[in-house]
């Protein structure tokens, strides 16, 4: 019988959340992942696993808490182009107002990992697909209340907002609010 844990698992992981974050799956080393959730390696890997079940359990975190605030922030009153445009903002003024300007842990994923490793590529996707999903439901009501041009296609204008949205994640490392909320604007005039 092992000993009991004396760390709460979903704090360690919101931590490690943070650690991938700033550093990259790469960057991060199962010491400064220890470190940062305040257990030592062989709770760690007791716990979780291993550095890569652990960057699962993260990717699976991020993706659930991204896409709740995002449902809820799109189900708030207001026209789909205003829902739309509030949550691209928020992306926006999120990365702009963190000391280091980390982007997208999806997006980042893809470009350090989906090239080449089949897991990530797949975490991606599903990541990818619950939040196109909630654009295009929000389209989807938009069609029904009048607000979306007729004749859009739900699913891909989602497709196309998502591909904005991590385009701006990107660029949000290297440009500022201005830039990218020009590149809200122009998106959402298409709608």
């Amino acid at each position: 019988m092992g000993r009991p844990r004396n760390f709460d698992t979903g704090t360690a992981v919101e931590r490690a959340m943070e650690t991938f974050w700033t550093h990259g799956y790469a960057g991060t080393s199962p010491a400064q992942l220890a470190e940062a959730m305040g257990v030592g390696k062989g709770s760690l890997y007791n716990t979780f696993g291993s550095k890569r079940e652990l960057f699962e359990l993260v990717l699976a975190e991020y993706d659930r808490i991204g896409v709740a605030l995002c449902r809820d922030t799109l189900a708030q009153p207001g026209s789909t182009r205003e829902r739309l445009q509030a949550w691209m903002r928020f992306t926006v003024d999120s990365d702009q107002t963190e000391p280091v300007k980390r982007g997208c842990l999806i997006a980042n994923t893809a470009l350090e990992l989906a090239a080449f490793d089949a897991e990530a590529t797949r975490a991606v996707q599903i990541a990818n697909g619950h939040m196109a999903d909630a654009f295009a439901e929000r389209i989807e009501q938009g069609l029904r209340d009048g607000d979306v041009r007729d004749g859009t296609d739900p699913r891909a204008f989602a497709e196309f907002v998502l591909n904005t949205i991590q385009g701006m994640r990107v660029l949000a490392k290297s440009s500022d609010a201005a830039v990218l909320y020009r590149i809200i604007d122009t998106a959402l005039a298409a709608l």
